[in-house]
């Protein structure tokens, strides 16, 4: 029988520091999973008020009466926002004291929402649970390293900053199907990189479009390779994410092809590339393009898969762009601008069935050697319980240091900042709506806001080739560019319909949760900021006429429509699919921005 060696001075010290380090690592996952059980809980919460109604509260104690499972929960609130982006305490069941963390919340909500329906009940539940634990890794990853990088760019830096995600979706985290050894290397708020998967397909099954000057996307696939891959002679370079790359080659349609020797798995080489926000498109510092992939991945509500009218919608506006209405949008509004698709490239299967193999080619404004960097509007306001429980977002850092530099108050301070968000963003989107028919789906995580060197809003960009609406009523406009666009692009709709989707993606999702960032972060009023929202639609309003009937509906009309994240959840819908006008549920919102008009 063998004994232990006596305890010596170095090994008590030892033994003393791998206990410290496991209490640390112990505390640091409690940290981790409380700020991220508390963001789903707060979520939760914000999503069943906007979509149910719910009015404040007179003694600042939010209840919530749940029938179907005979329960009251109950919240203290913390900051009660206008928009909509309240704050609160921890939840608990009224009358007992009990805590619920947010998959207990969210079961809850699920009965009520959907009691006749098992399934969706599981399915809510295991997403906000899925999501939840996601985000505690990432806060608890996060927070051992919190500087970026040497050599991240400012685009990259703010792709990776969305900890928590939206805040107005019960699952904006969850990643299913990814396993937690992928987790790492393919979660942009993990910082994570990766090398692409390459397939080699016989030019037969190809399909591709480029308006690249001289070059063909199956020519830029060979140069973005870098000589790490060498496909067979006469066959084409077609990259994909690796765990799309994973997936496909059990579909039939691509076992086929690659039973038939029409296409050919060669594995993952060449560079690393980095995921931004969308988890899908991947960017490069050193590449003259941005690659958005294919993910069989059900990320919020969707999974993300390229449908081929996409493909063609990023080119064809590309086109247009590229013919005149870029020109003339820089003329007027020479701060913002399009990120443009100007390729794509993709593998047919021979039954016409889809095979998760086609890529977007994106421009990539952003290199290391751009002076001009562009950052993702929801990560510039995004929490960051990573960086401790009161950290700042990047916008109140920067509201608080324009303050400190310039002598002025905070608040002076935001609504100068978002006057000239107003001005540089807002109003470049509906003055194109208006002018040309072309609406653009310009959500926080599609619009890139450009900072000037005090950090105060100098230009936009927009990007996002699902999100082109194209009006029968005023898009004619373009056909002296480019004759009869937008009409075999999927967005052809009626201009009731773009109405109501702008109205959320661009009044409230974009100018609203602007206004309810700079509110909940403490740096400005929202009522104040209201009324400058008022004043620049009232003014957009009167410039435009009957053009921008939308102006109007923001500023004055009682209710507005509003996509209700959670009820889209609970009904398993998704996004991406089906007719455009059915793809969401929708909900009346009382308008905040009505009574500031007044």
């Amino acid at each position: 029988m063998s004994s232990s060696p006596p305890a010596t001075a170095d090994t008590a010290t030892a033994v003393t520091a791998t206990a410290d380090t496991a209490a640390a690592d112990t505390a640091d996952t409690a940290t981790a999973d409380t700020a991220a059980d508390a963001a789903a809980t707060e979520n939760l919460l914000r999503c069943w008020i906007r979509e149910t109604a719910v009015p404040r509260p007179a003694d600042d104690l939010l209840t919530v009466p749940l029938p179907a499972s005979g329960v009251t929960v109950e919240a203290p609130v913390r900051y009660w926002s206008p928009v909509g982006w309240h704050r609160f305490g921890p939840a608990h069941v009224q009358g007992t004291g009990t805590p619920l963390a947010a998959s207990a919340l969210a079961a809850l909500i699920a009965v009520e929402t959907a009691a006749a329906d098992p399934a969706q009940v599981a399915d809510l539940t295991g997403r906000v649970a899925d999501s939840t634990r996601r985000t505690a890794e990432f806060v608890r990853q996060r927070a051992g390293q919190p500087a970026d990088p040497e050599g991240t760019t400012a685009f990259l830096a703010a792709e990776q900053a969305l900890i928590t995600g939206h805040p107005l979706h019960p699952t904006p985290k969850s990643r299913e199907g990814l396993t937690d050894a992928e987790l790492g290397a393919y979660s942009p708020e993990l910082r994570g990189s990766f090398a692409l998967h390459w397939f080699a397909a016989d030019p037969s099954v190809i399909s591709a479009d480029s308006t690249l000057a001289g070059r063909t996307a199956q020519g830029l696939m060979t140069e973005l390779a870098e000589d790490s891959v060498r496909a067979p002679e006469g066959t084409v370079l077609v990259p994909a994410h690796p765990w799309q790359a994973k997936d496909i080659v059990t579909r039939p349609a691509v076992r086929a092809l690659l039973d038939a020797g029409l296409l050919h798995d060669l594995g993952r080489a060449g560079p690393e590339w980095s995921p931004t926000s969308s988890v899908r498109t991947l960017y490069r510092a050193d590449a003259p393009v941005m690659l958005k992939f294919s993910l069989g991945l059900r990320i919020t509500n969707s999974r993300r898969e390229n449908m081929r009218v996409e493909l063609e919608r990023g080119a064809a506006v590309d086109r247009l762009l590229a013919a005149g209405l870029g020109d003339t949008l820089r003329a007027e509004h020479p701060g913002f601008d399009i990120v443009r698709d100007p390729a794509w490239i993709a593998v047919d299967a021979t039954d016409g069935s889809p095979t998760g193999l086609d890529v977007v080619v994106r421009d990539n404004p952003f290199p290391a050697s751009e002076p001009v960097q562009a950052v993702c509007a929801a990560g510039l306001v995004a929490p960051r319980p990573d960086l401790g429980p009161d950290a700042p977002s990047q916008l109140a850092t920067v509201v608080r240091g324009l303050a400190e530099r310039t002598g002025r108050s905070i608040t002076d301070v935001a609504e100068d900042w978002f006057d000239r968000y107003l001005q540089h963003i807002v109003t470049p989107v509906l003055w194109l709506y208006a002018t040309y028919g072309l609406g653009l789906e310009a959500h926080q995580q599609n619009t890139l806001v450009v900072l000037d060197e005090e950090g105060r809003p100098a230009g936009g960009r927009y990007r996002d080739n699902q999100g082109y609406y194209f009006s029968p009523t005023r898009s004619t406009a373009l056909y002296g560019w480019v004759p009869e666009v937008g009409r075999d692009l999927g967005t052809y709709v009626d201009d009731e319909i773009i109405d109501e989707r702008l109205a959320y993606y661009v009044g409230i999702n974009n100018m609203l949760g602007m206004v309810g960032a700079l509110g909940s972060q403490g740096l400005a009023d929202e009522d104040a900021l209201l009324r400058r929202a008022a004043d620049t639609l009232g003014k957009l309003a009167a410039e435009h006429g009957d053009r921008l009937r939308l102006a109007t509906t923001l500023r004055t009309a009682a209710t507005l429509r509003c996509k209700a994240n959670l009820l889209t959840r609970v009904h398993g819908m998704d996004e991406l699919t089906g007719p455009l006008e059915a793809q969401s549920v929708y909900v009346d919102l009382a308008n905040p921005l009505a009574g500031a008009a007044r």
